[in-house]
C-alpha cells in the first residue's frame, strides 16, 4: 500500500507553498522546455512577466489550492510559443516552482487559451490549481 495523507495534512503542505515562495511572487511564461529542475538556470525567451498578487492563491480545501486575484501582464514581452513557466520570489530571481504550459485541455501544469503570444499582447491566466498527492 502506498502513502496516503489526511486532507488536513495535505491543505497544509500546500499552503506551506505559498508562504515559503512568499507575497507577490513573479512570474515569467517562457518559451522552450522546462528546465531540469528549479536550480538550473533559466531557458527560453520571456514572453510575458507578472507579478502575482501578496494572496496569491486561495487556501487549500480538499488537498488542492487554487489561484487567487489577478494573474495578468498587459503588455507581453516577446513573440512567441509559450511552453514553461517558471515563479519566482519577489526578488524574479529565485526560482521556487516551475512547470509546463499547453493550451486550455492539453494537459499542461498551467493552461493558456492560446499558447501563441504576440509581444504587447494582454496575457491572463485564469485557471492554476495545485494538487497535492498522495489521498
Amino acid at each position: 500500500m502506498s502513502l496516503q495523507l489526511s486532507t488536513a495534512v495535505r491543505n497544509a503542505v500546500l499552503n506551506v507553498v505559498e508562504s515559503t515562495i512568499g507575497a507577490s511572487p513573479v512570474l515569467k511564461i517562457r518559451t522552450g522546455s522546462v528546465p531540469a529542475n528549479c536550480a538550473t538556470a533559466d531557458s527560453g525567451t520571456v514572453l510575458a512577466t507578472m507579478t502575482l498578487p501578496a494572496d496569491w492563491m486561495s487556501d487549500a480545501s480538499s488537498g488542492s489550492k487554487a489561484l487567487s486575484g489577478t494573474w495578468q501582464d498587459s503588455s507581453a514581452d516577446a513573440t512567441g510559443t509559450a511552453g514553461h513557466f517558471r515563479i519566482y520570489a519577489s526578488d524574479g530571481v529565485t526560482v521556487h516552482a516551475q512547470g509546463t504550459i499547453t493550451a486550455t485541455g492539453a494537459g499542461g501544469d498551467m493552461t493558456l487559451s492560446s499558447v501563441s503570444i504576440s509581444s504587447g499582447q494582454q496575457v491572463s491566466i485564469t485557471s492554476f490549481t495545485l494538487n497535492a498527492g498522495n489521498a
